[in-house]
């Protein structure tokens, strides 16, 4: 419980830190995603080194209970071939070996625990970094769409005052004022045309008027002339 206790404790004080002083969520989320596969691989070590210790005391064990048993065996083998000081040399020895059973069976039971305990809390490591981890490219997306806005509405706000914008506008003016002169000038060019063609008009107009007035001249002449 304490190692995990400890190394738990580190990450909320770690991320806590970086929670002051990061600016980029991602890189923060990365970060402690990396911290944890860190963690947990320390603490993956520290499982291995004590079902090592857990498997020491079970060797230990299974050996001493087994030299028991030769030893209670050697015993009655010595009483069969009337060697009684024999076998109880065997049957203490016998005692020494059953109390090494009972003190190594004793510790792999404690050792055994205490393993047990690191697996299921290191399971349970294992079990939040995944959450974190699935949770990571919710957060990572968020964050983006959060940036993305940002940037969008900074961009809009510097747009109003920008110095192209400005100058956008100042150039529309004179384009408008390029028209109107354009369309003064277009004014002024066709009342001029419409003078000459009126003056044109006119002259060609008499000049018509002339040849007419004497053709009619020289039919009234004609029928004078008739008459006569």
């Amino acid at each position: 419980m304490g190692l995990f206790k400890r190394i738990s404790d580190n990450i909320r004080a770690n991320l806590n830190a970086m929670v002051d002083k990061a600016e980029d969520p991602v890189k923060l989320l990365d970060q402690y995603l990396r911290d944890m596969e860190d963690d947990i691989a320390d603490a993956e070590g520290a499982v291995a080194r004590q079902l090592a210790v857990v498997r020491k005391f079970r060797a230990q064990y299974e050996d001493a209970q087994a030299m028991a048993a030769k030893r209670e065996a050697q015993a009655l083998e010595a009483l069969e071939k009337d060697r009684e000081d024999l076998a109880r040399k065997a049957l203490e020895d016998k005692k020494l070996h059953r109390a090494k059973a009972d003190d190594y069976k004793s510790q792999y039971d404690t050792t055994g625990a205490t393993a047990e305990t690191l697996k299921s809390q290191l399971r349970e490591m294992k079990d939040e970094y995944e959450k974190l981890r699935a949770r990571r490219d919710t957060l990572v997306s968020r964050a983006q769409a959060a940036r993305a806005q940002k940037e969008i509405h900074g961009a809009m706000g510097g747009f109003a005052r920008d110095n192209a914008r400005r100058g956008f506008e100042r150039m529309e003016e004179k384009v408008m004022q390029l028209e109107a002169e354009a369309d003064v000038a277009a004014e002024l060019g066709t009342s001029g045309k419409s003078l000459d063609a009126e003056l044109e008009a006119l002259g060609s107009s008499d000049a018509e008027i002339d040849s007419e007035l004497a053709a009619l001249k020289e039919k009234l002449r004609a029928k004078e002339a008739d008459r006569q």
